[in-house]
């Protein structure tokens, strides 16, 4: 088992990020300390309202970055949606849960220049329950793009992947049922986006954001649920889709035993793939908090020089030739390989603790016969991605802005 550590590092906001890629059914578990439990439902699991048995493993691929190469890594196998009701009557609502972002939205009617979506919009007309917050409201303050218009808050709030989402800021009912049929509703402040745009699938139909911010969901909710944490335990990539996995909020949640603990930007020095020691910075200076911790995002993505000598390395300790002559691909280090490489491993230097990367880790296969290299490079901030995090319980809190994760098998939860 492995020893308790504690990396400590300076203080750091949540940043807005790429696109989640969990769905979450708040089909919840009601627990007697006040906290509760979900099921998360992946697109391609029987339980899916979007599940599709006709459509091929290829066929689930997706465009989630605007950089071609980058976007045949990413499959639409594994992605999860979050699943509120909201209003009165209630309306149930599939947003991406996304713990960079701080605003839980959804598409409303009337929704000039936005995204198709397969299911109704919510209409706030409506719902009993609807109301908008005027300018001079906390809640219109706090979300920091609020500005007026006819007295009403209106919002423009915006992603790293260049998503966005305009509208009018309000109060609104969510209603979540538990397995033993228990029903919980509260308030919470939630934006009514009337033009969206962003990498969006037709079955998304907005954010739940689970960041740090104090109109995120796991802060609204937090009082009523004993804390503001949550914990989820995610699939490996490929993970049989009959295998559910959950998260949890409030208390009850919190990740109790061995493992790492870490604020939600961590400092990484560099890694080793296999015994060769790859420097984040070729000139041994490293800035404090390099990397943001984010479920949401599928890659690691690093910076590009970084990356590139991480890549050379790999690809020396791998006895197979890369792909070279597939379009689709571009310049991805893939492999034509009917399962996964043997190696190599890679081991993950943070500052004052190591994590080792299996290849279910660090190579998932995009198309039948390839598997490709999980980490990315890019000129702009690091993100340590949800790819890297398979298999770990981790758990977030809020209120300290810590995170834990130790090894755990995801599929037994």
């Amino acid at each position: 088992m492995a020893s308790s550590v504690i990396v400590m590092f300076h203080p750091c906001f949540l940043v807005a990020s790429i696109l989640s890629n969990y769905f979450i059914g708040l089909l919840a578990t009601a627990a007697s300390n006040g906290g509760f439990t979900v099921e998360l439902i992946r697109p391609d699991s029987p339980k899916s309202p979007f599940y599709n048995a006709n459509k091929t493993f290829t066929g689930r691929l997706n465009k989630y970055y605007p950089n071609a190469l980058q976007s045949r890594v990413l499959a639409y196998k594994g992605q999860h949606l979050m699943k509120v009701s909201i209003g009165t009557p209630p309306v149930d609502i599939y947003g991406i849960a996304d713990t960079g972002s701080d605003l839980v939205w959804t598409q409303c009617v009337p929704c000039d220049g936005c995204y198709n979506q397969i299911s109704p919009m919510f209409d706030p007309l409506m719902s009993s329950t609807y109301s908008d917050f005027y300018c001079e409201s906390e809640q219109c303050r706090i979300i920091n793009t609020g500005t007026c218009s006819q007295n009403t808050c209106t919002y423009t709030y915006a992603c790293a992947d260049s998503s966005i989402t305009r509208g009018v800021l309000a109060q609104e009912k969510v209603t979540m049922t538990s397995n033993s049929g228990q029903t919980v509703s509260l308030d919470i402040a939630l934006g009514c986006g009337h033009n969206n745009s962003g990498i969006f699938n037709d079955h998304e139909m907005g954010i739940i954001g689970l960041g740090g911010g104090s109109v995120s969901f796991v802060s609204q909710i937090g009082s009523t649920f004993g804390s503001k944490s949550f914990s989820h335990c995610l699939l490996p990539f490929g993970t049989d889709p009959s295998i559910a996995t959950k998260i949890s909020f409030g208390n009850g949640s919190e990740v109790v035993g061995d493992g790492l603990r870490t604020p939600y930007f961590v400092t990484l020095e560099g890694i080793s793939v296999g015994d060769t020691y790859v420097l984040f910075n070729s000139l041994g200076m490293v800035s404090k908090g390099n990397m943001f911790l984010d479920s949401g995002t599928p890659p690691t993505i690093v910076p590009q020089d970084f990356y590139d000598r991480l890549a050379v390395e790999v690809q020396k300790q791998i006895a197979m030739n890369p792909i070279r002559d597939d379009p689709d691909l571009g310049t991805q280090i893939c492999y034509r390989t009917k399962s996964n490489l043997d190696g190599p491993i890679l081991t993950v230097h943070f500052e004052g603790a190591n994590v080792q990367l299996k290849p279910m880790h660090t190579f998932i296969s995009p198309k039948d016969g390839v598997y490709c290299f999980t980490m990315q490079g890019s000129n702009g901030g690091g993100i340590y991605g949800k790819f890297a995090q398979a298999n770990f319980l981790i758990g977030f809190d809020m209120e300290t802005m810590m995170l834990s994760f130790m090894p755990t098998d995801c599929t037994k939860q």
